[in-house]
């Protein structure tokens, strides 16, 4: 009867490869997730341009515009932020509607 050669588990490569094998494999994946998140350039609230980088903590910039604005710490808009922008339209729509 023949052996099944056993797969490896997926490597973890990419920005939390400066780790190594420490912190454990699904630390470092949340930690690639997040920075790659973070380092991709993002869409332009302003000008609609994808050309948003992050400068810092919180602080985002349009490379096109020079549009900076303040967001998230890893992403540009926060699932927060789209939820409260979601109800601020719709009941801009509510108003609208009814008036």
């Amino acid at each position: 009867m023949p052996r099944s050669k056993q797969t490896a588990k997926g490597k973890v490569t990419g920005s939390a490869g400066r780790f190594g094998c420490r912190y454990g494999r699904f630390t470092r994946k949340r930690v690639a997730d997040v920075e790659k998140v973070s380092r991709s350039l993002h869409s332009c609230p302003h000008c609609d341009t994808v050309a948003v980088q992050r400068k810092g903590t919180g602080i985002w910039e349009c490379r096109k515009c020079s549009y900076k604005f303040a967001g998230g710490a890893y992403q540009p808009q926060t699932p927060a932020l789209r939820i409260a922008m979601r109800t601020m339209d719709r009941t801009l729509e509510q108003n609208k509607n009814g008036t």
